[in-house]
């Protein structure tokens, strides 16, 4: 009795705490697109080895489904997200649930809204507002949370602030993955915006940017700008702290640059040591 009532009051520390609702580390993997196609089943392992357990994905890699699962399974990896095209939210979000539930995964996120030569306006805002939340609810209620991934087109003025407030504002039936590197690039604030919707971000996407990067508000940049996290300009400290705060569930490292085998170990090591601050 002593034991068990030792393991509760453990227990009820733990959440007290917040360390029962601790985040958790994941890997984006388009990180390694290069070294996938060199190597898949070393790319894995690569990412079993840097201690991450969880990967944003969403493809087979020319296996077949089961044989994939149970490889990445060997090594102790799982997908917690996979992708949303957005003519499939609009047309076909049965396919987001099947590719979602194939995986396990509880996520899926669109990374895209379309539109023409670079000019996003209110007007795609609009429609984008309309399928998220429209397909959000159909996913939902197969429990699947859709969330979206900004790219920095859609911080244009807008009113007394910028589209993305829009999106923000509307959010009825989706959340939000949000790429804090794309953010800023738009000309955005990422982490005044977590502070302003804490309750939006159950995902983000870190990923930081080297000193003196120019802003793009047309969703293009320099992936070779992408640095180890801690050693740019993005506050990713700052927002690892607010999302340990807010219970942003996984932390996921997007790594674009050609350095990325070099630079990810590093980027775990800095989320560790932010996330073991008191």
């Amino acid at each position: 009795m002593k034991r068990i009532s030792k393991i509760l009051s453990l227990g009820l520390m733990m959440m007290l705490s917040g360390s029962l609702f601790a985040q958790e580390i994941a890997l984006q993997l388009y990180s390694l697109r290069n070294e996938m196609r060199e190597d898949m089943k070393g790319s894995h392992q690569l990412i079993a080895d840097w201690g991450i357990q969880y990967m944003e994905g969403g493809g087979i890699y020319g296996m077949e489904l089961d044989d994939y699962k149970g490889f990445i399974s060997g090594l102790g990896l799982s997908v917690i997200g996979v992708g949303a095209d957005f003519k499939l939210l609009q047309e076909n979000p049965q396919a987001i649930i099947d590719n979602a539930k194939a995986f396990g995964a509880k996520y899926a996120t669109c990374f895209w809204i379309p539109h023409e030569n670079g000019k996003f306006s209110i007007k795609e805002t609009q429609e984008a507002i309309k399928v998220f939340n429209e397909a959000g609810k159909i996913l939902k209620d197969a429990g699947i949370t859709l969330c979206y991934h900004p790219h920095g087109y859609e911080f244009h003025p807008h009113g007394d602030g910028v589209l993305f407030d829009e999106l923000l504002k509307n959010a009825k039936n989706y959340a939000f993955n949000m790429d804090v590197f794309w953010v800023q690039m738009g000309g955005g604030d990422p982490l005044a915006i977590m502070q302003e919707y804490p309750d939006k971000f159950p995902l983000l996407h870190l990923k930081d940017r080297a000193h003196g990067t120019p802003g793009s508000s047309d969703g293009r940049g320099d992936v070779e700008t992408n640095v180890v996290l801690g050693t740019g300009d993005v506050d990713i400290r700052g927002l690892i702290k607010q999302a340990m705060k807010v219970g942003t569930e996984y932390l996921i490292i997007e790594d674009e640059s050609s350095r990325s085998v070099q630079q990810i170990p590093q980027s775990v090591a800095f989320i560790k040591q932010v996330l073991s601050e008191k």
